[in-house]
């Protein structure tokens, strides 16, 4: 399983424009628009937003964004299961 990356301490203004930038594309609506989340530093911590095609192309290319990987979307969801229901490995066993 991928290992996210957490953030470490609050980052500069210089070291904020090296951060990785992450998209997640979740779908497309059958008017053309993109939805998907967008992280800084940390794909855990993302923003879902709804973009034209052709708005969300410039958004991807200035941001110079890293589109998350099947792996990558797995340990955020699974992250966020943790989070949403607790982590029930072994609750059976006590």
């Amino acid at each position: 399983m991928t290992e996210l990356k957490a953030v470490g301490p609050a980052p500069t203004a210089d070291s904020f424009e090296r951060l990785t930038r992450y998209v997640r594309v979740r779908g497309e609506t059958a008017s053309g628009f993109i939805e998907f989340d967008f992280a800084i530093g940390d794909p855990s911590l993302y923003v879902e937003l709804v973009l034209p095609k052709g708005a969300f192309d410039i958004f991807c290319e200035r941001n110079g964004v890293v589109f998350m990987s099947e792996e990558e979307a797995a340990a955020v969801d699974a992250d966020m299961e943790k989070w949403r229901y607790g982590d029930l490995r072994g609750a059976a066993d006590e």
